[in-house]
């Protein structure tokens, strides 16, 4: 669906391609935005329109979160949800872990360079109430912008949100109760004597005994594993200079690695940001209504949808149908505005070159969508769309669906729309 301006920028009802390419064929409209498609009329007023009311549902993920526009139809067994729009917002949190943690190591460094004696403060800091980390904030305020975009596009009369929250404990342990919940799995162990009990003081590969044992992580910290006790394994000294920082499947165990337990972290993600993500759609004025995930899975399953971020929340709420058409899903992946530093570093906190002190070159800005049309006689040759990545230089470089490209003149690129830091892609 095409979403619809008025001659105010008011958001009118959404309407076919079909009909989008009508109204541009005659006149009556014009281009206001390209991803995702917004059109304008030129002889329409929203109080010449009739408006039928439109229910923004999000399924909130650590890594994807689900964004569907429904029109909603009230029929004799309850609301009917017919899809208007469908879209999947891949958050950036880890990146953001990422240059917090650069951004920690180069103070650090220099900081450590003058050594001069530097008094405490640590003892006079404190962490406000509702406080979050920058990667959780920026999964939250991800979805915000996008609520309050479709606000502006769309004539959305209600929000309905899963607020979810996952028992970390019984996704590990389904038959926990009671005091166990105040028991962790080391209850009473210690690391090592835990993990010579657990596999019956042999190494894991191996299967040698009577040998000086080292604690080796299944998943290795340098891919992201954890020290988490389910991590943990015990390994003879052979096993483990071998092992490297492969995996235990791909040493050829794949045993080692079922014991394994995943991650918590995304089920971690979502328990934080449930709360205030609810509270920060507050400030749209419009109702909320919050539902379980359970109540998601239910709705899915009766009504024969299929498994997708965008598709649950179409399904988010209480409903009598839902019916998602031949939607198609668009991805919209965060990729941020740039950083004010100008400066790179490396992960260890130190200056490894400098960035120009502009970022806009020849009319364009890394991030912006455009197109390059590059004759025949180059070997860039084509007409490509995507994202371009500038340089002082004047060689771009473009991103598209397909491939990505590099060394293109900026005078063979033509602007399609300003970089307002997300990516889309049409699945």
């Amino acid at each position: 669906m095409v979403f619809v301006l008025d001659q105010k920028k008011q958001p009118l009802m959404p309407c076919t391609p079909k009909r989008a390419r009508l109204l541009l064929k005659r006149g009556r409209a014009v281009v206001h935005r390209v991803q995702p498609f917004v059109i304008r009329l030129k002889d329409r007023r929203v109080q010449d329109s009739i408006l039928q009311p439109l229910a923004l549902k999000i399924d909130p993920g650590s890594k994807t979160s689900g964004i569907a526009l429904a029109r909603v139809q009230e029929t004799e067994e309850g609301a009917l949800h017919h899809g208007v729009f469908l879209g999947e917002v891949s958050h950036r949190g880890a990146q953001v872990h990422e240059h917090k943690v650069r951004q920690r190591n180069a103070r650090r460094r220099r900081r450590s360079a003058n050594l001069r004696h530097r008094a405490p403060r640590f003892d006079n800091r404190g962490i406000p109430a509702g406080w979050l980390a920058p990667s959780l904030l920026s999964r939250v305020g991800n979805t915000l912008t996008w609520t309050t975009r479709l606000s502006k596009w769309a004539p959305v009369g209600r929000i309905e949100v899963e607020q979810v929250r996952f028992d970390t404990q019984l996704l590990q342990n389904p038959e926990i109760l009671g005091t166990h919940y105040q028991q962790g799995t080391r209850a009473g162990w210690e690391a090592r004597a835990y993990l010579l009990v657990k596999y019956t003081y042999q190494c894991a590969y191996c299967r040698k005994s009577d040998t000086p044992f080292e604690v080796d992580h299944i998943l290795p910290r340098s891919r992201g594993g954890s020290n988490r006790i389910s991590n943990l394994c015990l390994a003879c000294h052979s096993c483990n200079q071998e092992k490297g920082n492969q995996t235990a499947a791909e040493f050829g165990h794949p045993e080692v690695e079922v014991q394994a337990k995943r991650p918590l972290r995304d089920a971690a993600a979502v328990n934080s940001t449930r709360f205030k993500l609810v509270e920060s759609l507050r400030c749209f004025g419009l109702p909320i209504g919050t539902w379980t995930g359970g109540r998601t899975r239910w709705n899915r399953e009766r009504f024969a949808v299929e498994k997708s971020h965008a598709l649950d929340a179409l399904c988010v709420g209480e409903l009598a149908g839902v019916r998602p058409g031949q939607l198609k899903t668009l991805v919209i992946t965060a990729s941020g505005r740039g950083e004010h530093c100008r400066t790179n570093w490396t992960k260890e906190g130190f200056p490894r070159g400098y960035r120009m002190r502009q970022k806009q070159v020849r009319g364009f800005t890394t991030g912006d969508r455009v197109r390059a049309v590059v004759p025949a006689k180059l070997k860039t040759a084509g007409n490509h769309v995507g994202r371009v990545q500038v340089r002082k230089s004047g060689s771009f470089a473009i991103k598209t669906r397909d491939r990505d490209l590099d060394g293109i003149s900026a005078v063979y690129f033509q602007l399609i729309q300003r970089g307002d830091g997300y990516d889309y892609t049409v699945v």
